[in-house]
């Protein structure tokens, strides 16, 4: 109220001819009005902008690597539509992992029935059935320990069952397939191109479990070698 009457006072003060109010009472009114908009102006207080955190992407197991073409998002069973997303992760990870073990024995499955210069070369049998003609067939215990140790370093990436009475879940921090070696530094550092990367293993690697799963159930049959 005490803004509009000094507005009001101005306006009629500012009048040509209104003769309400002297010229130097006039002046005295403009100068008020004046310092008071600048006081006004000074005591606004800008308020401070608070710059939003961008919001963290949400998992959508649509988007993991793998999903291409032609098939996309392939789950005709809904075996993962009430499924967490740790748990998610931890069948991603083992699927890596069975695709990397298929692809070297795919590669090595072949040629180790042509090209067999361990163990003094003798054993020359299918490949199915080659490692019981080796001495490791006695010591397989050891075998298995050796595997173990390797896997082991696998139990840092699960969350723990105390946490949440769950099992078998992956840590979200951790991605899955990457255990921190890469001596050739092939991995890129662009996250685009580090999806397409990965796709092209893992679809690989789906490739090399059927196709040694066929070269062994070939074998199976057949009782021979494949070449």
């Amino acid at each position: 109220q005490v803004r509009m009457m000094r507005l009001t006072v101005l306006a009629l003060a500012l009048v040509p001819g209104s003769g309400l109010v002297s010229a130097p009472l006039k002046q005295r009114i403009s100068l008020i009005s004046r310092h008071s908009q600048v006081s006004e102006e000074e005591t606004v207080e800008t308020a401070p902008v608070v710059e939003e955190a961008p919001a963290e992407p949400q998992f959508d197991i649509k988007e993991l690597p793998g999903v291409s073409a032609p098939f996309g998002f392939f789950d005709p069973l809904g075996l993962t539509n009430d499924m967490s997303e740790a748990r998610i992760l931890y069948f991603r990870e083992a699927e890596i992992k069975h695709g990397r073990v298929a692809m070297l024995a795919a590669f090595g499955f072949p040629i180790a029935e042509q090209f067999h210069p361990l163990f003094g070369g003798q054993i020359d049998v299918p490949s199915y059935i080659a490692y019981q003609q080796t001495p490791l067939q006695t010591f397989w215990p050891l075998v298995v320990l050796y595997i173990g140790v390797i896997e082991i370093f696998s139990v840092f990436t699960f969350i723990s069952p105390f946490e949440n009475g769950e099992y078998w879940q992956l840590k979200p921090t951790h991605k899955s397939g990457d255990f921190d070696w890469d001596p050739l530094d092939f991995k890129p550092t662009n996250p685009t191109e580090y999806k397409e990367m990965a796709t092209k293993e893992i679809n690989n690697g789906r490739l090399a479990m059927i196709a040694i799963a066929g070269m062994v159930v070939q074998e199976l049959v057949t009782g021979t070698k494949l070449f």
